[in-house]
């Protein structure tokens, strides 16, 4: 496996710095050519870090959280299927039922792929709740990916994310909007993080660091009571069905008899341990490293504090990320690589090159979070395989370390064989170097140019978050199972709904299925949700390999409104 977080870092750390650093300069001729060396080098100090920072806590992700990871279930899924004893006759049907599923999602991502001759165009633009709907991100988007992994997560996931979407860009967002003028310009754009964008990206990450941190706290203190009182104590666990915990009226989880694959499941799990002191060690090592070489040898505009800073505020940062991917699939890196550009670019101010430090800081923690919740995706593929975690633990790092030279080798490759990549006339703009670059630009004036009300925002819903949490915790089990998850709400706040209503419909299916006939349901619900999430996936590489080759859809299918609609045909009448 490539490393994912490689690769990302890569287009964080030095496309974006490029951009900013030859801006800084006022001199884009100044750095013309990134140096191959220097960016793997760059990701071999950055790239290793995140695989420590939460092996300590896997147990607590995989077994008692029993966080779902669609993507990692499904990919266990797929794997099952193809080493299933060929007496079962029941393994076959489900395999066969992957399959099916597969092929039929790998064929209607290559139906609507003839579609979408354009930006916003093709059947992933469908405005099924209307045009007004639409404009606010509430849409069916046809995506089979999202509707398997609907099915794989609990109600209460899909349900959160579906109310998170209804509050923000149902209700929030064209509240907010309206005060346009008022609580900010009315001449910035929907993308300005000084207006609309700044409501919606800060307020998503208040909801997730508050519900992040409310988790982290949690597990530190049943660690230290366990270790203290040599016994085991987790609070109402957030996605559990209830098929293998009962709660007290303390809130406390006891555990009853579950079943025999689970069980040998989270034996093998458990048998090939990685010892916590070599992963902190190994954390703490590569960041001494780090905190030397980085500032003195990639980013002199570094300080070793600034850096020293990232990785005691990584492992948080990680944890919650590695938790929203769990209930969500959404891996939110982007998300806390924002708030280190603000953070940072605020801390080292204009004076001393907080743009630079801003991106550099945003790419160092990108790196961290995405890799974590990565290699936590894997070892959940790894429990529903009965892999051994320290082979995927070996595996994660060989790939992570080919990704560090691919990546860069890949980009640079691009970079010789088309003139002017990343700029507005190329082929390859790579349009979010500037994004990034304007966000650190906004950044080294701290939060002070945010839109009005931000702050408080932030505020409320940060202790709303937490109090979501605790009202969890608290309540009798009947009535707990119903409140909504804060960090699932959280992730359309900022991406939109037509993921949550993709995922919702999902859900309905698997309700409407087990409802008609539970025992068929249980059997294949799994095997229908991975063959799509599969099928989907497996049609990104030749996709992939389509744009690479300017191979281009054939048809824009679009959709517009009758006042727009008869615009648009007497404009065309005009020209016949």
């Amino acid at each position: 496996m490539l490393g994912s977080g490689g690769f990302g870092s890569y287009l964080f750390g030095m496309s974006e710095t490029i951009a900013a650093q030859a801006a800084e300069e006022n001199n884009a001729d100044n750095i013309k050519e990134p140096r191959l060396g220097w960016m793997i080098g760059f990701l071999f100090l950055v790239s290793f870090i995140g695989l420590f920072a939460l092996v300590p806590l896997r147990k607590v992700m995989i077994v008692d959280y029993k966080l779902t990871y669609p993507s990692g279930t499904a990919t266990a899924h797929l794997i099952n299927g193809f080493h299933t004893p060929d007496g079962s006759e029941r393994a076959k049907s489900q395999v066969g039922t992957l399959i099916k599923c597969s092929v039929a999602s790998f064929l209607w991502g290559c139906f609507q792929w003839f579609y979408t001759a354009g930006e916003g165009c093709g059947f992933g633009q469908f405005p099924a709740l209307g045009l007004t709907a639409y404009q606010n991100r509430f849409y069916f988007d046809f995506s089979t990916t999202y509707i398997g992994a609907g099915m794989i997560c609990p109600h209460i996931v899909n349900i959160s994310v579906l109310l998170g979407g209804i509050l923000s860009w149902g209700v929030m967002w064209p509240l907010i909007a309206e005060k346009r003028g008022s609580w900010f310009s009315a001449e910035l754009p929907d993308s300005s993080l000084e207006g609309m964008q700044g409501y919606r990206v800060f307020v998503a990450i208040a909801i997730i660091l508050g519900d992040g941190l409310y988790k982290f706290a949690m597990v530190l203190m049943c660690t230290v009571a366990a270790s203290t009182e040599k016994k085991k104590y987790f609070g109402a666990l957030p996605v559990n069905s209830g098929d293998d915990t009962t709660i007290s009226g303390n809130g406390a989880a006891a555990a009853t008899p579950t079943s025999f694959d689970d069980a040998r499941r989270t034996e093998f799990f458990l048998k090939d341990q990685i010892p916590t002191p070599v992963a902190i060690g190994g954390y703490v090592v590569i960041a001494a490293i780090s905190i030397t070489a980085v500032p003195h040898l990639i980013f002199p505009q570094l300080s070793w504090h600034h850096v020293l800073a990232v990785y005691l505020m990584a492992p948080v940062l990680a944890f919650c990320n590695a938790y929203g991917m769990g209930l969500t699939d959404w891996s939110l890196a982007s998300t806390y690589g924002k708030l280190a550009i603000f953070i940072f670019g605020a801390w080292a101010g204009k004076s001393h090159s907080g743009v630079l430090v801003g991106l550099a800081s945003c790419g160092i923690m990108m790196n961290i979070v995405s890799t974590a919740a990565d290699l936590m995706q894997d070892f959940k593929t790894g429990y529903m395989t009965l892999a051994s975690p320290r082979s995927l633990f070996v595996s994660q790092v060989i790939g992570t370390a080919m990704g560090c030279v691919i990546g860069p080798s890949v980009f640079w490759l691009f970079y010789r064989a088309f003139d002017g990549v990343g700029t507005q006339k190329s082929a390859y703009p790579a349009p979010y170097a500037i994004v990034y670059r304007n966000m650190a630009i906004l950044g080294v004036d701290g939060f002070s140019k945010l839109p009005r009300h931000c702050l408080t925002l932030c505020c409320v819903f940060f202790a709303g978050a937490i109090a979501l949490n605790v009202a969890k915790d608290l309540a009798p089990r009947k009535v707990a199972r119903f409140i909504p998850l804060p960090m699932a709400m959280a992730i359309p706040f900022y991406i939109g709904s037509y993921f949550a209503i993709d995922m919702f419909l999902g859900s309905v299916i698997l309700f409407a299925w087990e409802w008609v006939d539970k025992a068929q349901a249980d059997a294949f619900s799994y095997a229908v949700a991975s063959g799509l999430i599969c099928g989907d996936g497996v049609w990104t590489l030749p996709q992939a390999l389509l744009s690479l080759f300017n191979v281009k859809p054939p048809i824009c299918m679009k959709f517009l409104s009758r006042s727009v609609n008869y615009k648009v045909d007497g404009f065309i009448g005009t020209l016949s």
